[in-house]
Protein backbone atom coordinates (compact mmCIF):
# COMPACT_ATOMS: atom_id res chain seq x y z
CA UNK A 1 0.00 0.00 0.00
CA UNK A 2 1.52 3.32 -1.00
CA UNK A 3 1.15 6.12 1.25
CA UNK A 4 2.49 9.88 2.06
CA UNK A 5 3.35 11.82 4.76
CA UNK A 6 0.28 13.81 5.61
CA UNK A 7 0.37 17.26 7.29
CA UNK A 8 -3.30 18.13 7.64
CA UNK A 9 -4.44 17.19 11.03
CA UNK A 10 -6.90 19.42 11.62
CA UNK A 11 -10.68 19.23 10.84
CA UNK A 12 -11.51 21.22 8.21
CA UNK A 13 -8.17 20.53 6.63
CA UNK A 14 -8.87 16.36 7.16
CA UNK A 15 -12.45 17.06 5.73
CA UNK A 16 -10.72 19.07 2.35
CA UNK A 17 -8.27 15.89 1.98
CA UNK A 18 -11.18 13.65 2.04
CA UNK A 19 -12.98 15.80 -0.61
CA UNK A 20 -9.99 15.32 -3.36
CA UNK A 21 -10.43 11.43 -2.35
CA UNK A 22 -7.67 10.80 -0.24
CA UNK A 23 -8.09 8.73 2.87
CA UNK A 24 -6.65 10.02 6.03
CA UNK A 25 -4.54 7.51 8.25
CA UNK A 26 -1.98 6.55 10.97
CA UNK A 27 0.18 4.41 11.48
CA UNK A 28 1.85 3.41 15.47
CA UNK A 29 3.59 0.36 16.70
CA UNK A 30 6.70 0.17 19.22
CA UNK A 31 9.42 0.61 16.10
CA UNK A 32 9.15 3.87 15.63
CA UNK A 33 7.05 6.68 16.50
CA UNK A 34 2.93 7.34 15.06
CA UNK A 35 3.50 8.85 11.93
CA UNK A 36 -0.11 10.40 9.82
CA UNK A 37 -0.81 9.06 6.75
CA UNK A 38 -2.49 9.75 3.77
CA UNK A 39 -3.85 7.07 1.33
CA UNK A 40 -5.32 7.31 -2.15
CA UNK A 41 -9.23 6.08 -1.36
CA UNK A 42 -9.67 3.31 -4.56
CA UNK A 43 -6.36 1.80 -4.01
CA UNK A 44 -6.51 1.30 -0.69
CA UNK A 45 -10.87 0.17 -1.85
CA UNK A 46 -9.65 -1.92 -4.00
CA UNK A 47 -6.82 -3.62 -1.92
CA UNK A 48 -9.59 -4.28 0.82
CA UNK A 49 -12.11 -5.45 -1.81
CA UNK A 50 -10.79 -8.84 -2.26
CA UNK A 51 -10.39 -10.03 1.28
CA UNK A 52 -12.79 -11.34 3.50
CA UNK A 53 -12.38 -9.23 6.62
CA UNK A 54 -10.65 -6.26 7.34
CA UNK A 55 -8.00 -7.85 9.61
CA UNK A 56 -5.22 -7.58 6.45
CA UNK A 57 -1.60 -7.45 6.87
CA UNK A 58 0.13 -4.52 4.02
CA UNK A 59 3.06 -3.48 3.26
CA UNK A 60 3.09 -0.03 4.34
CA UNK A 61 5.81 2.16 1.37
CA UNK A 62 5.50 6.27 2.67
CA UNK A 63 6.90 8.27 0.08
CA UNK A 64 10.46 9.80 1.34
CA UNK A 65 10.79 7.33 4.52
CA UNK A 66 14.35 5.95 4.94
CA UNK A 67 12.74 2.50 5.10
CA UNK A 68 11.36 1.08 1.69
CA UNK A 69 8.35 -0.77 3.41
CA UNK A 70 7.01 -0.93 6.76
CA UNK A 71 4.62 -4.46 7.96
CA UNK A 72 1.78 -3.41 9.37
CA UNK A 73 -2.19 -4.77 9.96
CA UNK A 74 -5.13 -2.41 9.39
CA UNK A 75 -5.89 -2.46 13.18
CA UNK A 76 -9.15 -0.32 12.81
CA UNK A 77 -11.12 1.32 9.54
CA UNK A 78 -14.08 3.82 10.47
CA UNK A 79 -16.39 4.22 8.27
CA UNK A 80 -19.20 6.42 7.59
CA UNK A 81 -22.90 5.80 9.75
CA UNK A 82 -24.53 6.18 6.69
CA UNK A 83 -22.88 6.34 3.32
CA UNK A 84 -20.29 3.74 4.77
CA UNK A 85 -17.46 5.83 2.94
CA UNK A 86 -13.78 4.62 4.88
CA UNK A 87 -13.16 8.28 6.96
CA UNK A 88 -9.99 6.84 8.60
CA UNK A 89 -7.07 3.73 8.60
CA UNK A 90 -5.17 2.76 11.64
CA UNK A 91 -2.44 0.66 11.09
CA UNK A 92 -0.40 -1.59 13.47
CA UNK A 93 3.39 -1.41 12.65
CA UNK A 94 4.60 -4.90 13.53
CA UNK A 95 7.79 -6.95 13.10
CA UNK A 96 7.70 -10.00 11.30
CA UNK A 97 9.36 -12.19 14.18
CA UNK A 98 6.71 -10.93 16.94
CA UNK A 99 3.38 -12.26 18.18
CA UNK A 100 0.46 -10.03 17.93
CA UNK A 101 -2.97 -10.29 18.85
CA UNK A 102 -5.89 -9.27 17.23
CA UNK A 103 -9.91 -9.90 16.97
CA UNK A 104 -10.81 -12.39 14.14
CA UNK A 105 -14.30 -12.82 12.75
CA UNK A 106 -16.06 -16.10 13.15
CA UNK A 107 -18.26 -17.28 10.18
CA UNK A 108 -20.01 -20.88 10.02
CA UNK A 109 -20.34 -23.33 7.55
CA UNK A 110 -22.81 -26.56 6.83
CA UNK A 111 -26.47 -26.35 8.43
CA UNK A 112 -26.78 -27.45 11.73
CA UNK A 113 -29.17 -30.21 12.04
CA UNK A 114 -31.02 -29.30 14.76
CA UNK A 115 -32.14 -26.43 12.42
CA UNK A 116 -32.28 -28.88 9.61
CA UNK A 117 -34.22 -31.81 11.20
CA UNK A 118 -35.67 -30.69 14.17
CA UNK A 119 -36.59 -26.90 13.34
CA UNK A 120 -34.14 -25.29 15.49
CA UNK A 121 -32.48 -21.41 15.61
CA UNK A 122 -28.64 -21.67 15.53
CA UNK A 123 -27.69 -18.50 18.03
CA UNK A 124 -24.40 -16.63 17.01
CA UNK A 125 -23.06 -16.17 20.62
CA UNK A 126 -19.44 -14.63 20.14
CA UNK A 127 -19.00 -12.76 16.53
CA UNK A 128 -15.03 -12.45 17.20
CA UNK A 129 -12.45 -14.41 18.74
CA UNK A 130 -9.22 -13.09 20.33
CA UNK A 131 -6.07 -14.60 18.23
CA UNK A 132 -2.73 -14.57 19.06
CA UNK A 133 0.08 -15.40 16.28
CA UNK A 134 2.83 -14.23 14.27
CA UNK A 135 1.48 -12.00 11.65
CA UNK A 136 1.81 -14.14 8.48
CA UNK A 137 -0.05 -16.64 10.17
CA UNK A 138 -3.14 -14.94 11.17
CA UNK A 139 -6.00 -15.59 9.53
CA UNK A 140 -8.66 -12.91 8.55
CA UNK A 141 -11.42 -15.12 9.73
CA UNK A 142 -12.08 -17.93 11.41
CA UNK A 143 -14.18 -20.80 10.11
CA UNK A 144 -16.59 -23.08 12.29
CA UNK A 145 -19.02 -25.98 10.44
CA UNK A 146 -21.98 -26.72 12.56
CA UNK A 147 -23.12 -29.25 10.57
CA UNK A 148 -23.11 -31.71 13.58
CA UNK A 149 -24.83 -29.24 15.85
CA UNK A 150 -27.96 -30.51 17.25
CA UNK A 151 -30.60 -28.90 18.90
CA UNK A 152 -29.56 -28.06 22.44
CA UNK A 153 -26.11 -28.35 21.99
CA UNK A 154 -23.38 -25.38 21.77
CA UNK A 155 -19.67 -25.26 20.56
CA UNK A 156 -17.51 -23.52 23.08
CA UNK A 157 -14.02 -21.21 22.45
CA UNK A 158 -12.21 -24.86 23.36
CA UNK A 159 -14.27 -26.73 20.33
CA UNK A 160 -12.77 -24.94 18.21
CA UNK A 161 -9.61 -25.82 16.18
CA UNK A 162 -7.12 -23.21 16.25
CA UNK A 163 -5.46 -22.34 12.53
CA UNK A 164 -1.72 -23.37 12.08
CA UNK A 165 0.50 -21.44 13.96
CA UNK A 166 -2.65 -19.86 16.24
CA UNK A 167 -3.48 -19.55 19.49
CA UNK A 168 -7.33 -18.55 20.76
CA UNK A 169 -7.71 -16.51 23.69
CA UNK A 170 -10.49 -16.75 26.13
CA UNK A 171 -12.25 -18.28 28.45
CA UNK A 172 -12.70 -22.41 26.54
CA UNK A 173 -16.35 -22.84 28.34
CA UNK A 174 -17.90 -19.92 26.63
CA UNK A 175 -20.04 -20.31 24.23
CA UNK A 176 -19.59 -19.34 20.35
CA UNK A 177 -22.47 -20.78 18.35
CA UNK A 178 -25.66 -23.01 20.20
CA UNK A 179 -28.81 -24.59 18.44
CA UNK A 180 -31.96 -23.67 20.64
CA UNK A 181 -35.39 -25.16 20.65
CA UNK A 182 -37.66 -24.05 18.28
CA UNK A 183 -40.62 -21.55 20.21
CA UNK A 184 -43.78 -23.42 20.10
CA UNK A 185 -47.19 -21.52 19.86
CA UNK A 186 -48.12 -22.39 23.65
CA UNK A 187 -44.46 -20.21 24.24
CA UNK A 188 -45.18 -17.47 22.08
CA UNK A 189 -49.21 -17.43 23.48
CA UNK A 190 -47.43 -17.83 27.45
CA UNK A 191 -44.83 -14.93 26.54
CA UNK A 192 -47.54 -12.66 24.84
CA UNK A 193 -49.60 -13.09 27.91
CA UNK A 194 -46.75 -12.26 30.50
CA UNK A 195 -46.25 -8.95 28.71
CA UNK A 196 -49.39 -7.62 28.55
CA UNK A 197 -49.65 -8.61 32.79
CA UNK A 198 -46.37 -6.51 33.22
CA UNK A 199 -47.45 -3.83 31.33
CA UNK A 200 -51.41 -3.80 33.07
CA UNK A 201 -49.97 -4.04 36.45
CA UNK A 202 -48.59 -0.36 36.90
CA UNK A 203 -52.40 0.74 35.56
CA UNK A 204 -53.79 -1.77 38.17
CA UNK A 205 -51.77 -0.19 41.05
CA UNK A 206 -52.94 3.27 40.38
CA UNK A 207 -55.84 2.39 39.92
CA UNK A 208 -56.16 0.82 43.41
CA UNK A 209 -54.37 4.03 44.77
CA UNK A 210 -57.22 6.35 43.42
CA UNK A 211 -59.61 3.72 44.78
CA UNK A 212 -57.84 4.12 48.28
CA UNK A 213 -57.82 7.87 47.50
CA UNK A 214 -61.67 7.75 46.63
CA UNK A 215 -62.35 5.27 49.84
CA UNK A 216 -60.35 7.85 52.41
CA UNK A 217 -62.20 10.89 50.71
CA UNK A 218 -65.85 9.33 51.25
CA UNK A 219 -64.70 8.48 54.76
CA UNK A 220 -64.05 11.66 56.00
CA UNK A 221 -67.00 13.52 53.88
CA UNK A 222 -69.28 10.40 56.37
CA UNK A 223 -67.56 11.78 59.29
CA UNK A 224 -68.10 15.31 58.22
CA UNK A 225 -71.71 14.87 57.88
CA UNK A 226 -72.19 12.32 61.19
CA UNK A 227 -70.25 15.01 62.98
CA UNK A 228 -73.30 17.75 61.75
CA UNK A 229 -75.99 15.84 62.54
CA UNK A 230 -74.77 15.32 66.33
CA UNK A 231 -76.60 17.54 68.59
CA UNK A 232 -75.05 20.76 70.03
CA UNK A 233 -74.34 20.11 73.86
CA UNK A 234 -76.23 22.12 75.84
CA UNK A 235 -74.82 24.41 78.08
CA UNK A 236 -74.18 24.22 81.76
Amino acid sequence: MNAQARTAVKHAAVKKLRSTGVIPAVIYGRLAPPQNLQLNSREFGDAIAHHASENILMDVSVAGDPRPQRLALVQEIQHHPVTRHILHVDFHEVAPDEKVTIQVPVETTGEAVGVKTGGGVLGHVLFRLKVHALPKDLPEVIIVDVSALEIGKAIHIGDIVAPAGCDILGNKELTVLAVSAPITEAQETAEAAAATDAAAQPEMIKEKKEEGKEGAASAKEGDKKADEKKPAEKKK
